[in-house]
């Protein structure tokens, strides 16, 4: 079986070189994730552009469908790296244990998000519309739901990628659910 390595600033092109740099400035190294998609000379510029594309989902409503989506899609990578962003973004243990669940209690909001995501997610696409209904009597628009939309897709891309190469998780390890 061929392992996929995580790549070294040295192995990857220019482009990828200064796209390296400007992550390590950013969070103090090379996620191993975005390391791994500089085996393509496209892919990594690629996503960071969706990543730092403009949306009405952010914040912690980007977190909630990060951590539900990647609970979904059973990452652990992504699970790992964002229960430690999510805290970052103020949410507790216990509501990060809960929005990989699929629900947020402690904000109806951000409820009908973590539902209509887990739903999303869980139905590939096919979500019962009365998810969408409970996300728009909560008060989300049909521009939020779009922005959800690519959200789910920008975290299943890394979701698949880490499911995919199997390289090591370089954060620390989210808990299991129970």
């Amino acid at each position: 079986m061929t392992t996929i390595n995580v790549p070294t600033r040295q192995e990857v092109s220019s482009v990828n070189q200064a796209i390296f740099d400007n992550l390590e400035k950013r969070f103090g190294v090379v996620p191993n994730l975005f390391a791994t998609m500089a085996h393509s000379g496209n892919a990594l510029a690629s996503y960071m552009a969706l990543q730092s594309a403009k949306s009405t989902i952010s914040g912690k409503a980007r977190e909630v469908v990060n951590l539900v989506v990647s609970q979904v899609n059973e990452c652990e990578y992504c699970l790992a790296a964002h229960t430690m962003v999510g805290k970052m973004s103020g949410f507790s243990d216990e509501q990060i244990i809960e929005i990989r669940r699929g629900r947020a209690s402690f904000d109806s909001k951000l409820d009908a998000l973590a539902r209509l995501a887990q739903g999303i997610a869980q139905s590939r696409g096919h979500v019962d519309p009365a998810a969408v209904e409970a996300f728009f009597a909560a008060n989300w628009t049909k521009e939020n739901l779009v922005d959800t939309i690519v959200a789910i897709g920008d975290k299943t891309v890394t979701n698949y990628l880490h499911s995919t190469t199997r390289i090591p998780v370089d954060f620390p390890a989210a808990p299991v659910l129970e």
